[in-house]
């Protein structure tokens, strides 16, 4: 029971009269033929993303590069023809910056290690050195037989994530890897009471232990670090990520009962006080139903190994993109019928707080939002939707999709996308949703040293911002709202 998509019709044919409880897309074909054009034309999604990463960089959320981006995206949503913008602040928490850090191995042999700190860690206070320990405990009696045997050391919480270099290996070592990786994974999801109690205050008695600090697996192939911590995950000892070869290489000395010594040297900075943040918001008010509202989002800050390229520079510049597109369709005295807003959030990385905070402050508002739509999946093109528990849109989308043809396949399908900013809408019932995108070895890039502009893919952030202002164009302009659901 597919929907009548008016632009999709051939000429001279009748739209279907829809199934009751239905909602037909409106959306008129010059306008989507429009977009399309304009999109595949005269794209500033190359020269828009390269002055984002190349030239502002790293947007580490409380750091003046996360504020410099908001004022550069609220300047372009202003020059790409929106109605109005405004940076809408939100409390953060202290700030964080990276300092320098040295990471020698002194045990078995003599090397410099590549190291980066956890974020929002401190520093050492000079070169800290000591032995090594690996303390497998997943609950409070067994990290009790590690009393006492702590102080001074350099703590390994747990064994090396299994890693596998792509086309490096025969069929029976992928195989083995896999099922080490499942192994984890069931581990993972079988956690008890006891051992999410431990969790919650293994920090605090580490700390109460006088250790030197954490190794974190950087959890990549190729040396490359996994990126994370926040204002809300302050430990008072430091956090160092080194790589998952070399993780894997002390953990092996250490299961064979070889000593290991390792010393750091790590130089991090706090601010004294709580910051505001802030979101970029711009909007093109609705011809006829301007207190409805479609917004089209995307995070704007990232993390700091690279220039936060693929995560979420990408996706940002398609939100610009999608923002220039509606606006020329606007200046060419056609707009939606209801408002189109466009938001590029902060402070995701860390727990997704601008978002969140987003939310709160427009809670009054989100009653009459029609729906969120998110990009966040790396630097490839948008492949399709996931609906997100709302499933019975599955025919909408289809027929939201179908002018799009020639920018797919465009896949519907039943599922949900989780970890980033539509989840700050689900509680208030809005249909928010995260599009499905290629890979583009998001896998390696993400959180990395490896996100930088190289690994991004500006035709397909074309596509993406093509894609995301045809869609909400059309659901600015259905009949009604979608369904709420809580």
């Amino acid at each position: 029971m597919s929907l009548a998509v008016a632009c999709g019709q051939a000429p001279g044919t009748a739209a279907p009269t829809p199934v009751q409880g239905q909602l037909p897309v409106r959306a008129d074909t010059g306008s989507i033929a429009f977009l399309m054009a304009e999109g595949a034309a005269g794209s500033s999604v190359a020269a828009d993303l390269r002055y984002l990463t190349d030239i502002i960089g790293p947007r580490l959320t409380g750091s003046p590069a996360m504020r410099r981006a908001n004022e550069w995206t609220g300047t372009k949503l202003r020059e790409y023809g929106v109605d109005s913008v405004a940076l809408e602040p939100w409390p953060f928490g202290v700030t964080w910056e990276r300092g320098p850090i040295a990471v020698r191995l002194l045990e078995p042999h003599t090397r410099w290690i590549q190291a980066a700190s956890w974020a929002w860690a401190p520093g050492t206070n000079g070169p800290r050195a000591g032995h090594v320990m690996l303390m497998s405990a997943a609950t409070r009696a067994e990290f009790d037989r590690y009393r006492g045997r702590l102080r001074g050391a350099w703590v390994i919480t747990g064994p090396p994530y299994p890693r596998l270099n792509p086309g490096g290996a025969d069929p029976s070592d992928s195989a083995r890897v896999d099922s080490l990786r499942r192994a984890q994974r069931e581990r993972s999801q079988q956690v008890t009471a006891e051992q999410r109690a431990f969790l919650g205050e293994r920090e605090r008695l580490l700390a109460a232990e006088g250790i030197a600090g954490v190794l974190i697996d950087g959890g990549k192939d190729f040396g490359l670090f996994t990126m994370s911590g926040g204002p809300d995950q302050i430990v008072p000892f430091p956090q160092v990520v080194i790589g998952n070869a070399t993780l894997a290489e002390i953990h092996r000395s250490l299961a064979a009962g070889e000593p290991v010594r390792l010393e750091a040297t790590v130089e991090n900075r706090f601010g004294r006080d709580t910051v505001l943040q802030w979101n970029t918001v711009g909007e093109i008010r609705g011809s006829e139903r301007p207190d409805e509202v479609v917004l089209i989002g995307a995070h704007l800050d990232s993390w700091d190994l690279g220039t936060g390229a693929t995560d979420n520079a990408a996706a940002s510049v398609a939100v610009l993109e999608a923002a220039r597109l509606i606006g020329a369709l606007k200046a060419r005295g056609i707009r939606p019928k209801r408002t189109i807003r466009f938001v590029l959030f902060s402070g995701e990385e860390q727990g997704l707080y601008g978002s969140q905070y987003y939310a709160h402050m427009h809670a009054a508002e989100l009653a009459k939002f029609q729906a969120v739509l998110v990009l966040d999946n790396g630097a490839g093109r948008i492949t399709g939707m996931a609906m997100q528990g709302w499933n019975e849109l599955q025919d909408l989308w289809r027929d939201m999709f179908r002018p799009l043809a020639g920018l797919g396949p465009l896949a519907v399908r039943v599922g949900n996308k989780t970890g980033t900013d539509h989840l700050a809408f689900l509680p208030a019932g809005v249909p928010s949703f995260n599009y499905d995108q290629l890979s583009r070895g998001y896998d390696y890039t993400h959180h990395s040293q490896a996100d930088v502009l190289d690994h991004t893919v500006p035709r397909d952030m074309q596509q993406a911002g093509i894609v995301m202002a045809v869609n909400a164009f059309q659901l600015a302009n259905l009949d009604r709202l979608l369904p709420r659901k809580r």
